[in-house]
């Protein structure tokens, strides 16, 4: 391999990325930037039946606030990955919890290359109300009507959460989340 000296940015590293996980997993939705408790998630990754954060760190990031998000993104995704550039990768490991996955990013002869480091596992801290509310206020009452539910129209998202977790398998609701955030659209606001 002939690995180039170049920096890789941020902004160099999400396209590829999303072609080399699209690769990977398939169906597969990203959303940018996401409000997550304290933090903002670079890239939240929707899968059929899951939804993982990602967090980039590029060679010209540092592990500053690394713990910060890690303790958000632990709140909310079923799955989290931390991608890094090649000067991160042997250290990496020491920054997040063992069930984060890692990718390495480098670049070598001009191209970026992707390399798995270990998988990420099911996050052990993710909570459900947490991840639903990530759902706007007419996805929620998809997911109602869905469930042959009635629409609680005056009633807050807690309030709905808190009902959909009661009456609905949690795995299908897994499901149902995904799904509202594939069909998404971000031309209309809730």
């Amino acid at each position: 391999m002939n690995k180039d000296d170049r920096v890789l940015l941020d902004a160099d590293i999400r396209e590829p990325l999303f072609d080399y996980l699209e690769q990977h997993h398939g169906k597969v939705r990203f959303l940018e930037e996401k409000v997550t408790g304290k933090a903002r998630a670079d890239v939240v990754m929707v899968l059929p039946d899951r939804i993982c954060g990602i967090e980039i760190k590029s060679d010209a990031d540092s592990y500053t606030r690394l713990a910060v998000q890690v303790k958000n993104y632990d709140k909310y995704y079923d799955e989290n990955y931390l991608v890094v550039g090649s000067t991160h990768a042997l250290h990496a490991a020491e920054h997040v919890p063992a069930y984060w996955g890692i990718i390495s990013v480098e670049l070598i002869k001009g191209e970026i290359d992707f390399y798995r480091v270990r998988e990420a596992k099911p996050n052990p801290k993710a909570r459900l109300k947490n991840k639903m509310s990530l759902l706007w206020k007419s996805e929620f009452s998809h997911i109602l009507a869905g469930n042959k539910m009635p629409k609680y129209a005056q009633k807050s998202k807690k309030f709905i959460t808190e009902k959909l977790i009661d009456k609905v398998p949690e795995e299908v609701l897994h499901e149902q989340i995904s799904e509202e955030l594939f069909e998404r659209d971000y031309t209309i606001y809730d």
